[in-house]
């Protein structure tokens, strides 16, 4: 899981960075498109890896009926 934390926010990052390049707008078309496709790419990595997530944390959270559990999340576990 620390593997896959560190992919999304690498993928966050690497996002930013693109957002940050094509906001100047002083990129050549054939740049910007390239740059807009790996960002597309990225943003599909990071909603899979939030969607994985999201199952994690249901299946964490399942009651003894296998209906989801709202439980309060504190610091102690």
């Amino acid at each position: 899981m620390e593997n896959k934390s560190k992919t999304f926010e690498a993928s966050i990052s690497r996002l930013e960075e693109i957002v940050k390049t094509m906001e100047k707008g002083e990129i050549p078309l054939d740049q910007a498109l390239a740059l807009f496709q790996e960002g597309t790419t990225l943003v599909k990595v990071c909603n899979q890896l939030l969607d994985e997530a999201e199952q994690k944390v249901t299946l964490l959270t399942k009651g003894p009926d296998g209906e989801p559990v709202e439980r309060e999340i504190s610091d102690h576990g």
